[in-house]
């Protein structure tokens, strides 16, 4: 399941550059060069996060800011010619999560991109007070405590994000680099190919019945992982 993003901006070659640049990456671009189209997407997209044009030819991106804050809790980042002090407080201030000044290096902004899904869904989306239940598994988010049977089951931090990853987005096919991106955040632990391989299959070792015929995660062929349940 790919991240999806709301791109408002009205310069349409700028806008055409950034939606190729989001989708070579992987991720779903859905477009407004308005505020009317901004909140259309908004109601029906169901975006993961808005990047955000502070001047638009039907409103200002600050006061759209405000009013999405009041309805939807979706990461921000404002996208602007501006590198004034004030305006960088002032979109901060009213709930932005970063800003981006035009132009923009790629790499960096989609760094950038990737430092505020991660910053926003530590854990996958889930909530500090969530359990997730499967089966006989029952997995307290704030507590990072795994119960199995009604027994504690001890978990590593890699395996726990693992799992709420997993149990957050139940029979969703996840790629490696998407699992990547989610458990590592920070990007220092060095990563090899059979690292995520490796910790699926100590997962597997305290969660399945029977890790040789795995129910809960599968694998699927191809594409990377699936929560069955």
């Amino acid at each position: 399941m790919n991240t999806r993003i709301l791109l408002v901006e009205d310069d349409d070659s700028l806008h055409r550059g950034i939606q190729f640049t989001l989708q070579q990456e992987g991720f779903e671009v859905l477009s407004a060069r308005s505020l009317a189209e901004a909140r259309n997407a908004l109601l029906h997209g169901e975006p993961q996060l808005l990047l955000l044009d502070v001047q638009l030819p039907d409103g200002n991106g600050f006061d759209f800011c405000s009013e999405v804050r009041e309805k939807f809790d979706i990461p921000i980042i404002f996208l602007t010619a501006s590198d004034q002090e004030f305006d960088i407080v002032r979109g901060l201030d009213l709930g932005g999560d970063d800003y981006i000044t035009k132009p923009f290096r790629l790499r960096e902004f989609l760094s950038r991109i990737h430092a505020v899904l991660r910053r926003r869904a530590p854990i996958a989306g889930g909530s500090d007070n969530a359990i997730l239940k499967a089966g006989d598994l029952s997995l307290n988010v704030g507590e990072m405590r795994l119960e199995k049977n009604g027994i504690d089951i001890p978990l590593s931090v890699t395996e726990f994000r693992l799992l709420a990853l997993f149990m957050s987005h139940p029979r969703s096919v996840l790629s490696k680099d998407q699992i990547i991106r989610h458990v590592w955040p920070d990007g220092t632990e060095v990563l090899d190919d059979n690292t995520v391989a490796v910790n699926i299959r100590r997962l597997r070792e305290k969660v399945e019945a029977d890790p040789q015929n795995p129910q809960f995660i599968a694998t699927v062929r191809g594409a990377g992982y699936r929560w069955n349940a």
